[in-house]
């Protein structure tokens, strides 16, 4: 058994946010439940513990409330182009190889199948994308006192169009750009690039915050449409996202990733004016963390008003004044990458490289 395939294997006692951990450090979207002798037991996805919490369920839960006991499998003789057909048809990146007694030998992984260039045929998604692409980015001084955030480099491509491209692979071709901070580099860049997609510019004549934008919106968009900031990464099935909004009815879905903290002090806890009553050594803290990517139904447009500042959290406080459905939908951690950080930036870059 390779190094790659024990850290894909989990004991039926951790706790499902133990195994949320266990799924970051490893880089996949899966881990395989086994017993001491390393029989399969089962299969546990982030999509298990997305529909685990959005049942209320409790992150301290022992993962056999949330995993699947009926995971999928092979044996041996199987051939390459069998493995092929089997990921193409049921759309998985894993599939463990068990022997007679059903110890798991080895896990076949998509990138050692197929090569890196090649994708799941995801399912097509026919509505536009509005990046939001005006903001100064401050976190990124001093690239950023040059270029637009939107611009800034990642290997050979800027950070929205490696953004574009991840919405490309689900079929999406049509986008708004919303500028307001050095607009007019933003648009020269793209007259000077060549792309496939078909890009509109909505230039703010003042800064109109993080949802004002999408005024100029509202008779031009007949469907829902995804928003995202221009200096994040979500790498997830965004057509899962989009039949997740549809499914519940929402006005506005947010895309929302799971956090843990640790606060690197002890925590007073006081009263009667000063009398303490426990130190708590290290508090941890688990959130789930907006990360700048909706999905908005059109109707939802009608909320902003004209030429104003708006910002997004004004949106939601908005929609659900009126009466509109809110929801979130979760991703795990390693899922948002957040470029507008110095260090997530660096770290970025290297995970592209390792992924071409």
């Amino acid at each position: 058994m390779n190094s790659i395939t024990k850290k894909l294997l989990i004991s039926s006692n951790l706790s499902v946010k133990e195994a949320m951990r266990q799924m970051g450090k490893v880089g996949e979207k899966i881990l395989f439940v086994v017993n001491s002798q390393n029989q399969l037991l089962g299969s546990l996805t982030d999509g298990d513990i997305r529909r685990w919490v959005l049942r209320d369920g409790s992150l301290m839960t022992n993962i056999n409330r949330a995993y699947n006991k009926n995971p999928l499998f092979v044996k041996r003789p199987y051939t390459i182009e069998n493995i092929k057909q089997l990921m193409l048809k049921r759309k998985i990146s894993w599939i463990p190889v068990v022997n007679d007694q059903n110890e798991i030998e080895d896990v076949l992984l998509w990138r050692r199948v197929f090569s890196n260039k090649e994708y799941i045929s995801m399912a097509r998604i026919d509505i536009p994308v509005v990046i939001m692409a005006g903001g100064k980015g401050t976190r990124l001084d001093p690239f950023t006192k040059i270029l637009p955030k939107p611009l800034i480099p990642i290997g050979d491509k800027s950070i929205i169009e490696i953004i574009m491209d991840r919405f490309h692979r689900f079929g999406i071709n049509e986008f708004y750009l919303s500028m307001s901070h050095k607009s007019h580099m933003i648009k020269a860049y793209f007259e000077e690039t060549r792309t496939p997609y078909k890009l509109h510019f909505i230039e703010e004549e003042k800064p109109l915050g993080t949802a004002g934008g999408l005024k100029f919106l509202q008779d031009r968009v007949k469907t829902s449409l995804f928003v995202s900031n221009c200096d994040i990464i979500i790498e997830s099935d965004y057509s899962e996202i989009l039949k997740f909004h549809k499914a519940k009815k929402y006005d506005i879905t947010i895309v929302g990733s799971f956090r843990h903290f640790v606060i690197p002090y002890g925590i007073c806890s006081i009263e009667n004016g000063g009398t303490l009553t426990k130190i708590e050594e290290k508090p941890e803290y688990d959130y789930l963390v907006n990360t700048g990517m909706y999905v908005l139904k059109r109707d939802v447009l009608n909320l902003i008003p004209k030429n104003q500042f708006f910002d997004m959290t004004d949106l939601v406080t908005t929609a659900k004044e009126r009466g509109g459905r809110v929801g979130v939908f979760p991703i795990d951690e390693k899922s948002w990458i957040d470029i507008g950080q110095w260090e997530e930036y660096h770290r970025t870059i290297r995970l592209l490289e390792l992924n071409k």
